[in-house]
């Protein structure tokens, strides 16, 4: 083995520079790794919930993701001089995925989730009205203009750069929806689901029509009211 020193890389994923003496880069700092935490929410609904609609989301960030490594490389405009990061900076990736995720979201709950109206109560749970989805829709856009914001106030990337890689982002999220929507009324979706890797794998399409937290409550609820039951007998 050689003696010579061999230079270190570095496993940028979630490096983030940041002003240490200023409380408001710190915070831009952690929003900067709201990327990376939503892959890990991708991962984690997938393997547990085996949803389609989540599945089809995913899919459609990471062609988001290779339409912006395309376009950078496309433009080849360069970061602000005072930069902090590598490559190329138009349009800015974190903008861009953000703003595809929320707009997704957006979509699906005000357009696409169908849950029962909230008046039909269904045992101790109680579907999502409109306004409720109205709301989650705007927090979600909230974020993803918080963590645009902070790219520039990192100096990672310009204002037009930002606005470019959101615009980018929006237009990814609609586009998709619309194709996710001809898959669904042709019957491409079902066709799909009937396959048998789709069924060895248990993958299913219920989000649409009920809420995620609400996915094998009523089981647990009759077990768990079953139980109480025989309790009751036993005394």
């Amino acid at each position: 083995m050689s003696d010579d020193a061999v230079p270190l890389a570095s496993l940028s994923l979630t490096h983030v520079n940041y002003d240490p003496t200023d409380r408001l880069s710190y915070l831009c700092a952690w929003l900067a790794l709201i990327p990376q935490g939503l892959c890990v929410v991708y991962a984690t609904l997938i393997w547990s919930t085996r949803e389609a609609e989540v599945a089809l989301l995913f899919a459609g960030q990471l062609g988001c993701e290779a339409l912006n490594f395309a376009l950078k490389r496309l433009i080849k405009e360069e970061r602000p001089r005072r930069m902090n990061g590598k490559g190329y900076g138009m349009p800015s990736s974190h903008a861009q995925f953000v703003a595809y995720f929320a707009v997704s979201m957006a979509l699906f709950l005000l357009l696409r989730h169908r849950p029962p109206h909230p008046r039909v109560r269904r045992r101790n749970h109680t579907p999502m009205g409109l306004p409720e989805r109205a709301c989650w829709s705007a927090l979600g856009l909230a974020m993803a203009a918080a963590v645009a914001w902070s790219r520039v106030y990192l100096n990672y990337h310009t204002e037009k750069q930002v606005l470019v890689g959101a615009a980018a982002g929006a237009v990814s999220a609609v586009g998709w929806f619309v194709v996710t929507e001809i898959l669904r009324r042709s019957g491409w979706l079902a066709w799909a689901l009937e396959n048998p890797v789709a069924k060895f794998l248990r993958v299913r399409d219920l989000v649409v029509e009920e809420d995620l937290c609400q996915a094998g409550w009523e089981k647990w609820d009759d077990k768990m009211t079953a139980l109480k039951a025989k309790e009751k007998k036993t005394r």
